[in-house]
């Protein structure tokens, strides 16, 4: 009888295993499209999660259920139950369990960031140093020396300014190669703003009167939307822009052209709802004017 019950046991905890296994697999179809060499690694750690949130789940309910169908007191009875007054085993095993999940989930999770090439859990945001300090820039995922595409990111209410130093042209819209590393540096005008691209997995919060800079590398062509992951104000929500991965000649090519347009006016919605307002609508601040830039979609 207590080889059946182990049997029994064992063979429970692979169909947990075996649906929980194909529950993170399913994870994967839940976020955009993987556009960036770091969203591989969040989308991982993210199904890992998933998967052991899933067998932890199934595993509890299943136990509550069958509790409930086999041990459930009869219908009349009000009688007390045994008197327990607790198990050594079980409080070390359910002790013992979690501590482990923790510690695994936290190797994991510092593993990946790692592989993101960010040496150390406080450093996804880079500062800038004073000069007698080294700064602390992340080395390039495959450990090699590879070129990196800088790009001045200025964010302010509400509107998006790129500047790319190569060919010291701005622009509205961010435009990237694809398989080519990119460094940020993320400048903020007013307040907190916060640089989030879904579908590469990357949000840093731009903080005022700093520059932080932000490295991830592009691997898929299309065009991706860049939001404002933090409340900035009232407009905040019309603060976005696209993002345009491109291969490298492409590239080359819209920065070339960009260069001959003159700087004008570039769109901007939160000053075209903020023109368009009632007189008598709330008090709130008057959006910056629509920024001076080469290229505008």
């Amino acid at each position: 009888m207590k080889l059946k019950r182990i049997l029994t046991l064992i063979a429970i905890a692979l169909i947990l295993t075996a649906v929980s296994l194909w529950i993170g697999r399913q994870a994967y179809y839940w976020l955009p499209p993987q556009a960036s060499a770091e969203s591989q690694l969040v989308d991982n750690l993210f199904s890992f999660l998933v998967t052991l949130g899933a067998f932890i789940f199934l595993g509890v309910t299943g136990v509550v259920i069958y509790s409930v169908i086999f041990y459930r007191a009869g219908r009349y009875d009000i009688s007390d139950g045994p008197p327990i007054e607790g198990n050594v085993t079980l409080e070390v095993v359910w002790t013992a369990i979690p501590l482990l999940l923790v510690f695994w989930i936290a190797t994991y999770s510092y593993q990946t960031y790692e592989k993101m090439a960010i040496k150390g859990p406080m450093e996804i945001a880079h500062l800038h140093m004073p000069m007698e300090m080294e700064p602390a820039y992340a080395a390039p995922m495959d450990e090699t020396v590879e070129p990196i595409e800088n790009i001045d990111v200025t964010a302010k209410q509400w509107a998006w300014v790129f500047h790319y130093p190569e060919k010291d042209i701005t622009s509205s819209e961010l435009h990237l190669p694809v398989n080519r590393r990119v460094r940020l540096a993320l400048r903020s005008q007013d307040v907190i703003h916060g640089f989030y691209i879904p579908a590469f997995r990357v949000k840093q919060d731009i903080i005022p009167q700093r520059t932080i800079d932000l490295e991830f590398t592009p691997i898929r062509l299309g065009k991706y939307r860049l939001r404002d992951s933090q409340y900035s104000g009232t407009y905040f929500a019309a603060m976005q822009t696209d993002v345009v991965v491109e291969s490298l000649e492409d590239y080359q090519k819209w920065l070339t052209q960009a260069a001959t347009l003159e700087p004008s006016p570039a769109p901007n919605q939160a000053a075209a709802e903020y023109a368009l307002r009632e007189k008598s609508a709330w008090a709130t601040i008057v959006p910056v004017e629509a920024p001076l830039v080469n290229y505008h979609p």
